[in-house]
């Protein structure tokens, strides 16, 4: 008996979490040594994934379904069956979960779904499939299938298991090299947001806290680059929470980060001081705002004080050793255009290192699904059932949004423009209409949809500054301020580009460096010589230094850029101000 565990990735670095604990608690129980997995991405061309299961020739096939994935999957599905006529298709994930009869007829080659939390239900399927289980389908817990005369079934939801029997699934680290690690310390939520499906599981429960030390310790030992948690909630359980961030800031090697989702508010003191005191770059925070309209939060049950939150987000980011990564979602019930751009505002200003603008995601089987026709709300059909209009936000809206959400992630998420975008707000009545602007000149222009360099996206912006500067008629002593503030942008706009880059091609708006040439001969001279700046590049000669690091004259004083030393958060050079 050959069983195949497939997963269809969004991208080659992602890893799919659940196949492996398939897997691994399967073997636990002694059950079918030969489980095999494939992980496949999106983005494969389709007949190299179907050759591929040809090849295997699975007398099962269990197949994940994602929103990112279950497009790829449902064709997966019309497909294998004419290669592979004697394989037994099993579906599962939260894509099909709660929807799983409809699935059922619109693939009647499927020949059924595990339903929810999967390690003990697929055990047992396997066992069934070796004869050495169930006798009939109909006793396995937490699937839906189709009986012999081919009529569905659905066997009641399996009870919630204890997570702490799930086995590690990371022992072939090897394999998971150049990958994204997702592990989890719990299970369930303890909110209720309309649109999520977290909020389904009541159960909140989470994994005995000396397996977790251990498994951390195999992570930080083995040097892995990033473990994300995918904990909904990591922080609604304190002592949960403190015994993590104390092990990994007490074990840390200086490699290994850490991503977690949490609560903002929920942070207490005691938590935000360890935070503080994390080396920079070991943790992250992925905080879910969603919105800050008070109605908007009531009718979506969802629980959050936002002036706790403000303080919270602001008393990490003064420290400046966490990246925190603030989320808003489009399309919610109450929030009009304008409600939103308010919402955006109020989180712009808490400086998030990453601000998300998403769009609501209608999910099968949440609150949310249940009262589109009380919202007037309709979604596309194709997944990931993204909001098309609402009572409150036209379809019209939505485009507007959207224009907005492509100048954050290539003018705000990028952190290529940061120091000019934090000047050029000066100039607009809020953030908002800023981005919103951006993006109107975009459109104007004809610039979305290509392709564009970063050279080209200054190029862009610098051109995006005079349009707006050239609307303001005013008086000689007026005319005066705008060509200085003109000139801090030009200085802005070289700092943020040389940050990132030694960017040998200048924007031809920049002008020519500041920087005399004798002055710069005589400084990469004397620092060949001494290393006051430079202390770690002995051994390299003038001409060598200059090469590797740059040198600009901004606000009058001479500027260092060390591409060799750079920001844990952001990946900004190292920058030296030079006494000359």
């Amino acid at each position: 008996m050959k069983i195949l565990l497939a997963a269809v990735n969004a991208k080659y670095i992602h890893s799919n979490l659940a196949v492996y604990c398939l897997r691994a608690y399967a073997k636990e129980q002694h059950l079918a040594s030969n489980i095999t997995i494939s992980e496949y991405t999106i983005n494969q061309p389709f007949d190299e994934i179907l050759m591929d299961i040809y090849k295997q020739a699975p007398d099962v096939l269990c197949l994940s379904c994602y929103l990112w994935n279950v497009t790829e999957v449902g064709q997966l599905i019309q497909e294998v069956p004419k290669i592979l006529p004697d394989t037994k298709i099993w579906l599962g994930g939260p894509e099909v979960s709660y929807n799983a009869r409809e699935i059922l007829e619109k693939y009647p080659m499927a020949e059924g779904i595990m339903r929810g939390e999967g390690e003990e239900t697929f055990a047992e399927l396997v066992a069934y499939y070796e004869g050495r289980g169930a006798a009939e389908l109909i006793n396995i817990q937490g699937i839906t299938f189709r009986e012999k005369e081919k009529q569905i079934a659905a066997t009641p939801f399996r009870q919630i298991m204890d997570l702490s029997k799930v086995p590690f699934v990371y022992g072939d680290i090897e394999n998971f090299k150049n990958r994204i690690i997702y592990y989890e310390t719990s299970r369930g939520c303890p909110f209720s947001c309309s649109y999520c499906l977290s909020s389904i599981d009541k159960c909140l429960r989470f994994r005995n806290l000396e397996l977790v030390k251990k498994e951390l310790q195999f992570f930080i030992d083995h040097e892995v680059p990033q473990v994300k948690f995918v904990d909904r909630t990591f922080n609604c359980k304190h002592d949960h929470a403190m015994a993590i961030w104390n092990y990994i800031k007490e074990h840390d090697k200086g490699i290994t980060n850490f991503h977690f989702e949490v609560a903002a508010d929920l942070l207490n003191e005691e938590e935000i001081e360890l935070i503080r005191s994390l080396r920079p770059g070991l943790i992250q925070l992925e905080i879910g705002i969603q919105s800050t309209n008070k109605q908007t939060i009531k009718e979506i049950n969802r629980s959050m004080n936002l002036e706790k939150v403000r303080d919270k987000v602001a008393r990490i980011h003064e420290k400046g050793n966490v990246h925190q990564h603030l989320d808003l979602i489009a399309g919610l019930p109450y929030e009009n255009y304008d409600s939103f751009a308010h919402s955006f505002n109020e989180v712009y200003a808490m400086e998030p290192d990453q601000f998300q603008l998403g769009f609501l995601k209608v999910l099968h089987g949440s609150v949310m699904h249940e009262k589109m026709k009380e919202y007037e709300l309709l979604c596309q059909n194709r997944p990931p059932y993204e909001v098309l209009s609402t009572k409150w936000l036209p379809y019209s809206d939505v485009i507007r949004l959207k224009k907005v959400e492509e100048m954050v992630e290539v003018y705000y998420n990028s952190f290529q423009f940061s120091h000019t975008m934090r000047l050029l707000v000066e100039l607009f009545p809020s953030a908002f209409s800023m981005y919103e602007k951006m993006g109107n000149y975009y459109e104007k222009k004809g610039l979305f949809g290509l392709n564009h360099s970063r050279l080209t996206r200054y190029e862009i912006l610098w051109d995006f500054v005079e349009s707006e500067l050239a609307e303001f008629t005013c008086s000689e002593k007026m005319q005066k301020k705008k060509e200085d503030f003109k000139e801090k942008v030009l200085e802005s706009m070289t700092l943020d580009l040389y940050l990132r880059d030694n960017v040998k091609n200048r924007p031809a708006f920049l002008g020519e460096s500041k920087v005399e040439k004798d002055v710069a001969s005589e400084f990469y001279k004397k620092e060949a010589e001494e290393h006051k700046y430079l202390k770690d590049y002995e051994g390299y000669d003038s001409r060598q230094l200059r090469k590797m690091t740059h040198l600009e004259r901004l606000n009058g004083k001479l500027h260092l850029f060390d591409y060799r030393h750079r920001n844990k958060l952001n990946q900004d050079a190292a920058i030296y101000i030079i006494e000359d």
